[in-house]
């Protein structure tokens, strides 16, 4: 493909060379390659341009007042949202139908879900976030929720040549504020919920809320679709912005007029739900536990109808829903016979809902393992801990992903807001000590780290992946 076709304008005679690929990291620099040099929070792209064009990028995208010789410059004030456009002209071929979803919790849950009901529905699909990429035969991870834009576009064009014709992705407020979603059509985005969370990057909580309404007032397309949780504290702001914007609107949950909520009631195996669509009222036997699993599934539900998915035959399929790994999954049955369930929950919203999911099950106590992440927001810490104090009876305060710092700091900050609860380090003494704890009536929770296989130690060029996966050890420590 020529260059003149990637920036959408006709030849006017000056150089105008074949692109043979794109690329946001200098060392992945081919002959022929379009690079993206953006200023970042830790490094300058601006600096690696005379690196990448001696590897042969023919074209820079990068802000006017950068320095290009030997290649095309292309001068943007915003050079992100430039490249991404590009980008989209080069891969070009995506899925049909895509769908996206912001919130601070819920994203994984609600993309797997939308990709398991569309498949019930017959249609090729997949969903792409936290966990990889996942599809009906296979799933591959690729490191990050909202991956870079020369990845995410790549992959969603991948999809749609294997014959992926409807996919939903995760979008972070990372990914909205760096334009790392952008380029291909959204039919439909959502809105799961909005919590304290990644102030470390956005500074306000205002400031992370306008990451996230870029979805809808930029990203999704004019003539799409938004799917809003009503029962949200932050769900008005989206709706105006939603409304501003003239795009369609479907809202869910106890105050939602698409899909309202009538009723819930907990189950040995999940929950039986009664869920009202305009004249008609629908009843669910959802085999998922907690609240929050209703609001995804009723996202979740919102898009695939959005979509243009048949109303009974989306809310049926809710009964075959299967559970997303690490969210509220069963990992093991202690020989006292108490359950143990891991969960994605990192912040303190997302734990106050995992906790608040299990207490109806709970006949006698529940047991809290958790952590809190290095080099992420130390202010959540305290909460987290008082989070934890206020909605378990025997709390164990442990490591996770202590990354650069002092993981003694991080359990001290924790404790804070937990004062009597028990401190052990090692994360698997920590989850063997909760299971000698309870008995049958409990139930043990642990929480932080869901579906990752590895503890990140250290940082920089020391920073070692030690393997450790929350589902195997407590299997182990229960057998």
């Amino acid at each position: 493909m020529r260059l003149s076709a990637l920036l959408d304008k006709s030849h006017d005679g000056t150089p105008d060379p074949v692109v043979t690929g794109l690329a946001i990291d200098h060392r992945k620099v081919a002959p022929g390659t379009v690079f993206g040099a953006f200023v970042g929070e830790k490094f300058n792209g601006e600096d690696f341009i005379p690196a990448a064009i001696d590897a042969g990028a023919i074209a820079v995208v990068a802000r006017p007042e950068a320095r290009v010789d030997g290649a095309v410059h292309i001068a943007e004030p915003n050079p992100r949202r430039a490249f991404a456009h590009i980008a989209a002209r080069f891969f070009h071929r995506f899925p049909a139908t895509c769908v996206a979803v912001t919130g601070t919790n819920g994203k994984t849950s609600t993309v797997e879900m939308t990709r398991q009901l569309w498949r019930m529905a017959g249609f090729n699909a997949a969903s792409i976030g936290t966990l990889g990429i996942t599809t009906s035969v296979d799933s591959s991870s690729t490191g990050l929720t909202t991956p870079d834009i020369v990845t995410f576009l790549s992959n969603m064009s991948g999809l749609a040549v294997e014959g992926v014709g409807h996919a939903a992705f995760e979008a972070s407020s990372h990914g909205l504020d760096q334009y790392r979603t952008e380029g291909l059509p959204v039919k439909a985005a959502a809105f799961t919920n909005l919590s304290h969370d990644h102030l470390d990057y956005h500074g306000t909580m205002d400031a992370y809320l306008a990451a996230k309404l870029r979805l809808f007032t930029e990203v999704v397309d004019q003539d799409g679709a938004a799917v809003v949780w009503a029962d949200d504290d932050y769900s008005a702001q989206v709706i105006d912005a939603v409304k501003a914007r003239g795009v369609r609107l479907l809202t869910v949950g106890t105050r939602g007029e698409t899909l309202r909520l009538v009723s819930r009631e907990p189950t040995q195996l999940g929950q039986s739900l009664v869920i009202a669509a305009g004249d008609a009222a629908h009843r669910v036997d959802l085999p998922l536990i907690g609240g929050y699993q209703v609001a995804n599934a009723l996202v979740a539900a919102g898009l695939v109808i959005a979509t243009g998915g048949d109303m009974a035959q989306t809310l049926g399929n809710l009964g075959r829903l299967q559970p997303v790994r690490g969210r509220l999954e069963r990992a093991a049955i202690t020989k006292a016979g108490a359950p143990v369930y891991v969960d994605y929950a990192h912040t303190p919203d997302a734990l106050a809902a995992a906790l608040d999911a299990l207490r109806p099950h709970a006949r006698g106590r529940l047991i809290l393992v958790f952590g809190a992440g290095g080099d992420r927001d130390q202010a959540k810490r305290p909460e987290m801990g008082r989070v934890a104090a206020a909605k378990a009876d025997v709390l164990i305060i442990t490591d996770d992903n202590p990354r650069g710092e002092d993981p003694a700091v991080i359990r001290a900050a924790i404790a804070e807001g937990a004062p009597t609860a028990q401190v052990i380090g090692d994360r698997r003494a920590a989850i063997a000590a909760a299971i000698a704890e309870a008995r049958a009536d409990d139930i043990i929770c642990i929480a932080g780290k869901g579906h990752e296989q590895g503890q990140i130690v250290g940082a920089g060029a020391d920073m070692r992946i030690i393997p450790f996966d929350d589902v195997a050890v407590a299997r182990e420590c229960a057998a």
